[in-house]
């Protein structure tokens, strides 16, 4: 099977592309500068030209503040992007999967969203994430949407590293404590992909690890298994503004992944512990 990977050059794509070749399938990572995904042109020829038997979509624009001013450009990655990567699928009668966020979602209430919910994004990165969905699924029939969440990975940054990095200068720092969600180690969701995409079982899904934290105990657990003696005062969302608001619940269920015969992830500090191994042995 020969699987194309966009957004190779990010967490989770270089990580997709890990997972594959371990199992023995053809691999084909492209980043941007690989390939402009917002060049519909360049999209068809690329495709045309390797000949995948599934893309899994991992590129995105994803940097939620700067979305706010920068709408154009968000709308182009994440929407256009999709659409010619799903028209470029369909020629050559491919599956694609699309890597979605919990954004889609409002982030209200305390009740964990299940994937027949019904997405409100309250910023312009969930809302051209969704649209990015609808776009993949008005145009395809053997698609899958995979919404994740609180990504950390070897290839690139994340929260983890910017947290480790501050603790060599800090004896103690501010972390939001009234947003709460499920840290996702990519090692962990990329064998779920790739497992995914080799099956038959379409639709949307959530695929975080297990467990659910806040920030502040996510830095916590950080500094504890790390063994950093570092101080997290506890605050709130308003006493850390952002340009585009943060949702405070990005709890989402699961269960549909035993339903449809995929494995559950690992806890999250269980990840978490391994990925810190992965970084020390990375030196």
């Amino acid at each position: 099977m020969k699987i194309l990977v966009t957004g190779y050059n990010g967490q989770l794509g270089y990580d997709v592309v890990k997972a594959g070749l371990s199992q023995g399938l053809e691999m084909v990572g492209v980043g941007i500068d690989d390939l402009d995904i917002t060049d519909g042109q360049a999209v068809h020829a690329a495709v045309s030209r390797i000949r995948p038997d599934a893309i899994v979509h991992c590129a995105a624009y994803t940097a939620v503040d700067k979305a706010e001013d920068e709408v154009d450009l968000c709308r182009r990655v994440n929407v256009d992007g999709t659409r010619y990567l799903a028209e470029a699928a369909k020629t050559i009668n491919a599956k694609m999967m699309y890597i979605s966020t919990d954004y889609v979602y409002d982030g209200q209430g305390l009740e964990f969203y299940k994937e027949t919910d019904k997405p409100a994004p309250i910023g312009q990165y969930g809302l051209t994430k969704y649209e990015g969905e609808l776009a993949l699924q008005s145009i395809l029939e053997n698609w899958y949407v995979i919404r994740i969440s609180w990504v950390f990975g070897i290839n690139g940054n994340n929260f983890i590293k910017t947290m480790l990095r501050l603790a060599e200068s800090r004896a103690e720092l501010n972390v939001v404590s009234d947003q709460y969600g499920s840290p996702t180690y990519t090692a962990d969701l990329a064998k779920l992909i790739v497992s995914m995409i080799q099956s038959e079982q379409y639709g949307i899904y959530h695929a975080t690890n297990e467990g659910i934290c806040s920030w502040a105990e996510f830095a916590e657990e950080i500094f504890r298994q790390a063994e950093k003696d570092v101080k997290v005062n506890h605050i709130t969302t308003e006493e850390y503004p952002t340009r585009a608001v943060r949702p405070k619940n990005s709890r989402m269920s699961k269960d549909k992944l035993e339903v449809c015969g995929f494995q559950r992830l690992p806890h999250w500090q269980d990840a978490l512990k391994r990925y810190l191994e992965e970084l020390n042995a990375k030196g």
